[in-house]
């Protein structure tokens, strides 16, 4: 099991937007299972007022994605870590096809992401997977791309 430490040893995300708490299972450049637990203390969370309905609790479904993602970024730098964006290979999203939400995430749940590599490219790599609250798949991702390029090259030319 892997806490913050290894977390922050590889992505570059810090609050209020790192949205992996733990990670509980890892096969190098295989699959791994990570944990985000879902608080009323998130800042997306702050302005609901009293007033607001239960289903208006759920977890924005871009952030389900952002997290699930974080965890394969997890996964794609698990030997060879980098979380300076300034120098090295820099970690790049390229798209995403077949995600499909089954049902809402409320304060309260932990998420379970699951990533596995569906296929590696040169410095491109495709995932699967699916995200789970309480053994219920919560989302599935029919694949997402990431693709790792050279810091020096994304920089923009002085002028």
């Amino acid at each position: 099991m892997s806490g913050q430490r290894e977390i922050r040893g590889r992505l570059p995300h810090r609050y209020p937007v790192l949205l992996v708490d733990r990670v509980t299972h890892v096969d190098p450049g295989r699959a791994l299972t990570a944990l985000k637990a879902v608080t009323c203390n998130e800042p997306w969370y702050a302005d609901l007022g009293p007033d607001t309905p239960e289903e208006g609790f759920g977890y924005p479904k871009p952030l389900l994605v952002e997290s699930w993602c974080q965890s394969a970024g997890v996964l794609a730098t698990w030997e060879a870590p980098n979380p300076d964006v300034l120098t090295g290979q820099v970690m790049l999203f390229g798209g995403m096809t077949g995600v499909e939400f089954h049902r809402t995430v409320l304060p309260g749940d932990v998420l379970e992401h699951r990533v596995r590599v569906e296929r590696r490219v040169d410095d491109t790599v495709m995932f699967e997977g699916e995200s789970l609250v309480d053994g219920e798949t919560v989302m599935t991702v029919g694949r997402i791309v990431m693709a790792f390029r050279p810091a020096e090259v994304l920089r923009p030319e002085a002028s």
